[in-house]
């Protein structure tokens, strides 16, 4: 045995060469995975993962042992359904968007109408339509939304990415900002984003067939 199976590290920040260094959510993850040491194992979506270190990060060194019970429920949670990204990346903005800097609320607003829009094609819907939580974040916000909704109407030259680019920073942006907010709690807030965004990834992981088959109505076993 290794002297990581007497002792579990305490969550710390940032990345560690080694157990003996002690872990973060992620590394303590690809531990219990039975994945090489990283912080961004295989076992987990990489947008969920990157939720996960940013709110490792930003939460207080009193705070962070709260988020430990979590890591088991994110091993194995890698759903490659379009909807995740966008759906994930919303959770953790509507969570944020009211409580986070004004310069913040531009970037989040923009990000969430984006992926909204995303969301509304891929389900056949109307473009400007919005899932109620986005629209009441949005209408907590209305100088940024106003400026978001006329930003997003233009035509951009090089839209970045929305999976690689737009979403991992929107996530960044709105764990970090809700960590410097001017609110009493940010780490119950932090803990809260990363719980919702665990459950909504979750929500899209396909359901296991049946190991047990059908049975047979009693009415046809008599037939045969």
């Amino acid at each position: 045995m290794n002297n990581f199976d007497f002792a579990v590290p305490v969550l710390s920040r940032g990345k560690h060469r080694n157990p003996r260094k002690g872990a973060c959510f992620m590394e303590f993850a690809s531990y219990l995975a039975g994945e090489p040491w990283s912080d961004h194992p295989a076992c987990t979506h990489p947008l969920l993962a990157g939720v996960a270190r940013d709110v490792n990060d930003c939460t207080t060194d009193a705070g962070r042992s709260r988020l430990a019970p979590l890591i088991p429920s994110v091993i194995g949670l890698t759903p490659d359904d379009p909807h995740v990204v966008p759906r994930v990346t919303a959770r953790c903005i509507q969570e944020a968007l009211p409580v986070v800097s004004q310069e913040r609320q531009y970037i989040l607003a923009v990000a969430l109408i984006v992926g909204e829009r995303q969301l509304a094609q891929l389900d056949g819907r109307p473009l400007d339509s919005m899932n109620p939580a986005s629209q009441e974040a949005l209408d907590s916000v209305p100088s940024a939304t106003k400026w978001a909704r006329a930003f997003t109407a233009k035509a951009h030259r090089g839209t970045p990415d929305y999976a690689r680019r737009t979403a991992p920073r929107a996530v960044s942006c709105a764990v970090e900002g809700i960590s410097q907010a001017c609110v009493s709690d940010p780490d119950e807030r932090l803990y809260r984003l990363l719980d919702n965004a665990i459950e909504e990834c979750r929500s899209w992981v396909p359901a296991e067939p049946s190991r047990f088959p059908k049975a047979v109505p009693k009415a046809t076993q008599v037939a045969q």
